[in-house]
């Protein structure tokens, strides 16, 4: 099992760099973001249950979705802390508790913390996240006046 934790704690050390990669103006890797996911995944969240699939249509938002980070100021997307509770051979809860960095329109600094649950299979030594549960991201954006409030 610790084999199976390392390989996870990689996956989510990769992800990471990948985000902060896409943000600081380096080509988005689609590729490695699209492997990440499962065939299928579910996203929770105050907005409710998504079911999503891993496809064409997911292909083309994962950039327009690092496009939205830049366009709010975001600079840096790290993992502070990572607890990974293995469930059997194959599945694993990992609670990631990320800080992420913000430039405003008006030039001030903003950071947020903030916790991400993933369900993770690995499926041919592969970690593949297959759901996902956040807080009200939009709501804390609203918040540090990073998007428009209602």
């Amino acid at each position: 099992m610790e084999a199976l934790k390392k390989k996870i704690d990689k996956f989510f050390e990769d992800y990471a760099t990948r985000f902060t990669g896409a943000i600081g103006g380096k080509d988005p890797d689609i590729e490695g973001t699209v492997g990440s996911f499962s065939e299928s995944f579910i996203e929770a969240s105050p907005l409710g249950i998504h079911c999503r699939k891993n496809d064409e249509k997911f292909r083309e938002v994962i950039p327009q979705g690092y496009a939205f980070y830049k366009s709010i100021g975001t600079r840096t997307m790290t993992i502070l802390a990572k607890e990974i509770s293995i469930l059997d051979e194959l599945h694993a809860m990992v609670k990631v508790h990320w800080h992420s960095t913000y430039v405003s329109n008006k030039n001030m600094s903003e950071e947020i913390e903030f916790m991400v649950y993933y369900l993770v299979q690995v499926k041919a030594g592969l970690p593949k996240i297959f759901a996902y549960i956040t807080g009200d991201e939009q709501k804390v954006l609203k918040e540090k006046g990073l998007i428009p409030g209602n």
